[in-house]
């Protein structure tokens, strides 16, 4: 499984490295494939949302009996799994390739920054469409869009380890 997964991040790595050369005065390109990459995933994301919003749940609260769920935080609960797996692949196998932490660990961690980015995500959704008024999708756009510079420095300097400041401190004595 491992073989497929390295073959697809080849191949996806290979078109997006194909747009990057306009990019490469300003860009490194870990942060072009994060871009591409994430902002894939980012909308696959809101397309996931907003059609399990609008069309699985019908805009309607989740009542499972013991506890009701606001159609925008079910949806988000309902899409997470999904986006989660695609996420990490993508990480892992076209972003932060160079990353020496074994896969198991990346994971863990993948998982906690990930835990973050959940907790940033309820508090936002939440507050954007409860106390603000705004529609849902716009809410998860607007949340995505904080989320994202959070998630980004979270998983190069702490979930996959390939930020410069990490690398000096290991070369320290």
């Amino acid at each position: 499984m491992r073989d497929l997964f390295e073959k697809i991040g080849e191949i996806i790595t290979t078109i997006i490295d194909w747009f990057y050369f306009p990019f490469l005065r300003f860009i490194p390109k870990e942060i072009f494939r994060y871009a591409a990459s994430g902002g894939a995933n980012t909308l696959f994301d809101i397309l996931l949302y907003f059609l399990f919003y609008r069309y699985v749940l019908h805009m309607q609260i989740v009542d499972l009996g013991f506890i009701a769920i606001s159609p925008h935080i079910a949806a988000f609960l309902m899409v997470f799994p999904i986006t989660f797996s695609t996420g990490f692949l993508l990480a892992k196998y076209v972003t932060f390739t160079s990353s020496e932490l074994e896969g198991k660990i990346q994971l863990f961690r993948y998982l906690l920054t990930v835990a973050g980015s959940i907790v940033l995500n309820y508090i936002f959704i939440k507050t954007f469409v409860e106390y603000f008024g705004w529609y849902a999708t716009a809410s998860k756009i607007a949340t995505t869009l904080i989320v994202v510079l959070y998630s980004y420095l979270a998983q190069r300097y702490f979930t996959f380890k390939t930020g410069k400041s990490l690398k000096a401190a290991r070369v320290r004595p």
